[in-house]
C-alpha cells in the first residue's frame, strides 16, 4: 500500500494475468481457429476488467492506492482531510481560516497551473503547516486516456511547478477524478510518488446541500479515513456559499467529538518511516 520511492516498480497481478492472456491467446487461434469466439470473448472481458479497475478511484488493482491512513495512523486515531482542485483564490482563503480556527492540518492536492496562477496562496498553504501534493498540472478531462508520456509530461509538470513554488516535492498524487489506467502506476513509482483515492467522499462539486455533503463524509467514518472535499470546483448552496465552507465547522466538529485526529498524508507517511 505504500512504497518507498526507492522501490521497484512491481507490476500487479491483473497486469500480470493481461500479459499471460495476450500472450495465449494468438496460441490459442493458431492451434484452434475455430475457438475464436471463445479468445474474443477472453479478449473482451479482461479489457472489461482493466476499465472497471481504472474507472474504480478506490481499487487498487492496476497498483498501490491509499484509500485510508497506514495501521500506525488507525492505532492512533488519526483521519486526514484531503481538499481539491484549488487554489481557488475566493475559496481557499476562507477554507484556511476555518482550519486556522480549529487547528486542523490539511493535504490540498493542488493543480499545477492554478498554483501558477496563484503562487502567493499556494505558498500560504504551506506556511499554515498544510500540505500541497500534486494534483496533475492542467486537470484534464480526458488525462485517464494518457498514455506513458502523456502522464509523465503531466505529472513531472506538476511536480516541478509544485516544488518552485513551496520549496517541497509532493509525495502523492490524486488522479483528476481518481480516473486512470495501467500506464500510470510505473509512472508514479519512476517520479516517487503515491497514489491517493479517498474513504469517503462527499460529490460536493455537485451537491450544494451541506447537510448531505456532511452526512456522506461522516457517513462509516473511522480512524484511517481519507477525506475528499474541493475548495476548487465546488458546488453552492441555495445562498450562494461554496458548499465546503459550510461543511467544514460541522464536519471538524463531528471528528473532533468522536475522538479523531485530523494529520496530513505526508505526515502519516513520515510517522510510518520513524
Amino acid at each position: 500500500m505504500m512504497p518507498s520511492p526507492s522501490e521497484r516498480w512491481r507490476m500487479p497481478l491483473l497486469i500480470r494475468i493481461t500479459l499471460v492472456l495476450h500472450a495465449a491467446m494468438p496460441v490459442a487461434l493458431v492451434l484452434a481457429p475455430e475457438n475464436w469466439e471463445w479468445v474474443l470473448a477472453g479478449f473482451v472481458a479482461n479489457h472489461a476488467v482493466l476499465t472497471f479497475a481504472g474507472l474504480w478511484p478506490r481499487s487498487s488493482w492496476l497498483g498501490s492506492n491509499w484509500i485510508m491512513l497506514p495501521p500506525a495512523s488507525v492505532a492512533r486515531g488519526e483521519i486526514a482531510l484531503t481538499i481539491d482542485d484549488g487554489p481557488n483564490p475566493e475559496v481557499t482563503p476562507k477554507v484556511l481560516e476555518l482550519l486556522d480556527r480549529y487547528g486542523v492540518k490539511a493535504t490540498f492536492f493542488c493543480i499545477g497551473e492554478q498554483a501558477a496562477r496563484y503562487p502567493d496562496l499556494c505558498k500560504s498553504i504551506v506556511e499554515r503547516g498544510h500540505a500541497v501534493e500534486n494534483h496533475s498540472q492542467h486537470h484534464r478531462h480526458h488525462f485517464s486516456l494518457l498514455g506513458p508520456k502523456g502522464f509523465a509530461r503531466e505529472i513531472e509538470a506538476g511536480q516541478e511547478t509544485l516544488e518552485a513554488i513551496t520549496g517541497r516535492r509532493p509525495q502523492f498524487f490524486r488522479a483528476p477524478a481518481g480516473l486512470r489506467n495501467p500506464f500510470l502506476d510505473p509512472v508514479l513509482s519512476r517520479l516517487g510518488l503515491r497514489l491517493a483515492a479517498w474513504t469517503r467522499r462527499g460529490f460536493d462539486t455537485r451537491t450544494g446541500d451541506p447537510a448531505i455533503v456532511l452526512g456522506r463524509l461522516l457517513s462509516a467514518i473511522r480512524p484511517g479515513s481519507i477525506l475528499l472535499l474541493h475548495d476548487g470546483n465546488c458546488a453552492r448552496t441555495n445562498q450562494g456559499e461554496p458548499v465546503i465552507l459550510a461543511v467544514l465547522p460541522p464536519l471538524i466538529e463531528a471528528a473532533e467529538a468522536a475522538g479523531l485526529r485530523f494529520v496530513t498524508l505526508s505526515s502519516a507517511l513520515q510517522a510510518t518511516r520513524s
